[in-house]
């Protein structure tokens, strides 16, 4: 026995299907993967060579650049300060460009469900 649709929208509601189509919310995604991709993209490829570096390239990591400290432990401390540099940049991007119009989405929904 199949129960009614739910395909109406109660009184207050909220059509999420809608407002994940409207152009604010689509620009809000295109917005964000434009940053997050090419990141994620850089910082796998500096991963592995890192990784495939330690791996196949020893003589290379274990060249002393001074005193005990050699090439594959600066790159190795490189990782973390790469991975602090990305999260300050995210933060700072969504701060800028994300956050303003994902305020705007949420007031519109919230008058919406508000039945304003």
């Amino acid at each position: 026995m199949s129960g009614p649709s739910n395909d109406a929208v109660p009184p207050g509601g909220v059509d999420y299907i809608a407002v994940e189509k409207s152009p604010p919310f689509v620009e809000l995604k295109r917005r964000h993967r434009r940053f997050v991709w090419p990141l994620t993209i850089a910082f796998l490829v500096w991963y592995f060579a890192y990784v495939l570096l330690s791996s196949f390239a020893t003589e290379f990591m274990s060249t002393r650049v001074w005193g005990h400290i050699t090439v594959g432990l600066l790159l190795g401390l490189g990782q973390f300060v790469t991975t602090f540099a990305i999260t300050m940049a995210y933060v700072s991007y969504a701060n800028r460009r994300l956050d303003p119009l994902s305020a705007e989405i949420r007031g519109e929904l919230e008058k919406q469900e508000a039945g304003a």
